[in-house]
């Protein structure tokens, strides 16, 4: 039979050798796991495939400048009609400065005509990167990201 502090020692033992590769792996403060790869947007007004049924357009409201500008997106099915299946969220920044002036997370309003709308504040002059994620049914089924210069 086996005492129970000898169990207790073996976990603490399992554990302790385990650790320190799954904080190797993660980099510290940071759960583990896949690389996403962003697919890069075609052009304003450029049909964007999402997956075998959908695709997207997109363009901005005016020019981008500094100040904020709105991302419109409009996704179309297999049809080319016009289509709202997905919850859709972005995210701004500088890739040269990444952090600096990052929106964080932030998810799409719907318009009436079923746009997908995003508001982006430009901070200053230089290359701008948005990262857009459109979900289905809870899970991501596009990474992907438009790049602009300002």
């Amino acid at each position: 039979m086996v005492r129970p502090s000898t169990l207790a020692g073996l976990a603490v033992m399992a554990v302790s050798a385990v650790f320190p590769v799954l904080l190797a792996a993660a980099g510290p403060g940071q759960a583990a796991q896949a690389e996403i790869v962003w697919t890069p947007a075609a052009g304003p007004g450029r049909k964007c495939p999402i997956d075998g049924n959908y695709y997207f357009k997109y363009e901005f409201s005016e020019k981008p400048k500094m100040g904020m500008v709105i991302l419109k997106i409009q996704v179309f099915d297999k049809k080319n009609n016009q289509a709202v299946p997905f919850k859709a969220t972005g995210r701004s920044d500088m890739p040269s400065m990444r952090g600096a002036h990052d929106s964080g997370d932030v998810e799409f309003k719907m318009n009436r005509k079923n746009d997908y709308l995003l508001p982006v504040n430009i901070a200053m002059p230089g290359d701008w990167e948005i990262r857009l994620i459109f979900w289905l049914n809870g899970r991501p089924v596009y990474h992907g990201r438009i790049l602009f210069d300002v």
